[in-house]
């Protein structure tokens, strides 16, 4: 089950550059992630500085 990140996401961009997978990009300006590519391995969320990652 893919990670999601919440409304709570400061957009610092910490997530994007930890993901192995590349699955956190910038849209709109917030960060996604993409389910396709999420291998669900933790590392965003364990980064996260605002806690706005969590698993779907």
């Amino acid at each position: 089950m893919a990670y999601q990140i919440s409304d709570s996401c400061v957009n610092c961009g910490v997530c994007e550059s930890e993901c192995p997978a590349g699955a956190i990009s910038e849209k709109n300006s917030v960060r996604w992630i993409d389910p396709s590519l999420c291998a669900d391995c933790g590392a965003c969320e364990s980064t996260c500085p605002s806690g706005a990652i969590s698993q779907a």
